[in-house]
């Protein structure tokens, strides 16, 4: 099914948002978050479980397991919480990458900022793809289809506009970005450059 694009200049919502939690649940969850954060900066993802985020905050092991559900809930839970740093970055910072440059401008820069954002949370990346498909249903990749798919119009690409930003993205899936990197030595700048060869192939008027 199409994702609707809003209008040119209209803000992008979070796509199937949760709705807001009561004071009194967001400042548990809050809670938790920053306890799992406190954990993962000591010892790393691999030593993060439901049970030392449970001790870490203080609260009954069933309380961390009815807020995420699962330990791949709440890796998830902390990538959405630093996801909002890079959302705020490509809907309303500076350009290239946020408003106020063209289109193909703005395509350009997705690419690279997007590689270095998730290259700074890999393992916790990683360690969150227990499913396969969970991750194309978080909010967070929806925003980021419908910020390409948006780009993508107003460049004046043509084709199935969702399905090419999704192609896109793939190409920077941190699964393979990190197999690339670490098995094939290959550079963020060699990486970098290939997605400017992909965008000035659906734009060719485009200019890196």
């Amino acid at each position: 099914m199409t994702t609707p694009t809003p209008p040119t200049g209209t803000p992008l919502p979070l796509l199937d948002a949760p709705p807001p939690l009561r004071a009194d649940a967001e400042r548990n969850r809050v809670r938790l978050l920053d306890a799992a954060f406190r954990l993962m900066s000591q010892g790393g993802v691999a030593n993060l479980t439901m049970e030392a985020v449970a001790a870490e905050a203080g609260v009954g092991k069933g309380t961390v397991f009815r807020r995420f559900g699962d330990r791949a809930g709440l890796l998830i839970e902390l990538l959405s919480h630093r996801e909002k740093n890079f959302q705020a970055a490509f809907l309303s910072g500076p350009p290239p990458l946020g408003p106020g440059a063209p289109a193909v401008e703005r395509l350009h820069a997705f690419g690279p900022a997007l590689l270095r954002h998730e290259g700074c949370h890999r393992d916790l990346i990683l360690a969150s793809r227990t499913d396969p498909v969970r991750q194309y249903g978080v909010p967070g990749y929806g925003l980021r289809t419908s910020h390409l798919t948006m780009l993508l119009r107003e460049a004046g690409a043509d084709g199935d506009l969702e399905l090419i930003a999704r192609t896109l993205l793939s190409s920077l899936d941190t699964a393979l970005v990190a197999h690339l990197t670490a098995e094939h030595a290959v550079p963020l700048d060699r990486l970098d450059a290939t997605w400017h060869h992909l965008v000035a192939h659906l734009v060719p008027e485009s200019r890196a």
